[in-house]
């Protein structure tokens, strides 16, 4: 397993130097997030930013994420020309040496929350989603008025989104999935990059837009529709956890034994309802994600890919971008080193004794 941390760039408030600090972080999650939905990454801006990393002692290991653009979500006529674009990108990434590929195929939403800073007991603030709040939100001036999200889309582009998608069903969206994947996949294999789908976040349909990338049955079905092993996961435990259906060790374990797991984001959370719940700090103790068994899962199965830290709180009275401080993601990454060392280590006594 390789710890890695996600940092967006030279506008992070946290420098790459303080991510070299943090215990077994040895790469970085990142992207060239000033490239629009559907363009070209350039290469000699993908080299620059992995210029960067490696300088401060890092390498880049993951990119997260090449936005997929809603017209190939949508299944119209551009996709062709948009996903002859993707597929150059996965080429620019592939030359600088980076070969896994984090995405998702969320409509209009990447996650989604309704509270950005929700105090919690101890003082510290952190993420929520609840929707009944989230039905209260009125979508007057676009996306601005969704907390944590973009504002590209003004009210009149957002409503011209969520139009179009009424007439797109689950089984479209599918549909128009395996298209994607049938056109990169192959060139990703070729270039020698792993795609790893993100699953949808929160697991369930976001302001009347499909969603379709939420339980262990759907990532199988994923992979198993582009059946080569370029085509697999991201592991987000946080993502998919909000659902009690979702038995996270076991989706490990299934997902693990065909060797499709790439990418591992850890995560805790809490329900607090139907369709409710908070993030917390990654100890199992402290919400409703086993993680020990998580680990335990991913070990057995030889998972030893990527791994990081997801979502964090705000802790010590640190600012900065919501989810997405330097202490207690850090704490998380040197929790998940230790898990994974006690995992590792009891494995290894057990094996010895038999």
């Amino acid at each position: 397993m390789q710890m890695t941390f996600r940092w967006f760039g030279q506008s992070d408030s946290i420098p790459l130097r303080h991510v070299r600090q943090i215990p077994a972080v040895v790469g970085v999650v990142s992207a060239l997030y000033d490239v629009a939905p559907g363009e070209i990454w350039p290469a000699p801006d993908v080299d620059r930013l992995a210029s960067t990393i490696d300088e401060a002692g890092l390498r880049f290991a993951v990119v997260e994420s090449i936005p997929v653009h809603e017209d190939i979500k949508l299944g119209r006529p551009a996709r062709e020309r948009l996903i002859d674009n993707y597929c150059a990108s996965v080429e620019s990434v592939a030359a600088a040496g980076i070969t896994t590929v984090c995405y998702n195929f969320m409509p209009v939403f990447d996650w989604m929350r309704t509270d950005l800073a929700m105090s919690l007991p101890d003082g510290s603030t952190a993420l929520a989603f609840d929707e009944a709040a989230l039905a209260e939100i009125k979508l007057a001036i676009g996306a601005s008025d969704l907390p944590g999200w973009s504002t590209r889309y003004d009210a009149a582009a957002l409503a011209s989104l969520r139009n179009a998608y009424s007439d797109i069903s689950e089984d479209a969206l599918w549909e128009h999935l395996e298209y994607f994947l049938l056109r990169v996949a192959p060139v990703a294999e070729s270039a020698g990059v792993k795609l790893a789908i993100h699953p949808d976040d929160p697991p369930w349909p976001i302001l009347g837009l499909p969603r379709i990338v939420t339980s262990g049955a759907a990532l199988e079905r994923i992979v198993r529709m582009v059946d080569t092993p370029a085509n697999g996961v991201t592991f987000c435990t946080g993502s998919l956890a909000p659902d009690p259906a979702n038995d996270l060790p076991a989706m490990a374990r299934r997902l693990g034994d065909l060797r499709r797991i790439h990418f591992v984001h850890c995560r805790n959370i809490k329900r607090t309802g139907a369709r409710s719940f908070h993030e917390t700090a990654h100890p199992s103790s402290l919400g409703d994600v086993d993680m020990f068994e998580v680990m335990r899962a991913l070990h057995q199965r030889g998972f030893a890919g990527p791994m990081r830290p997801d979502h964090g709180r705000m802790i010590w009275d640190e600012r900065g971008r919501p989810g997405y401080g330097l202490y207690d993601r850090a704490l998380g990454a040197t929790y998940l080193q230790g898990l994974w060392e006690g995992v590792s280590r009891s494995e290894s006594s057990g094996a010895n004794a038999v």
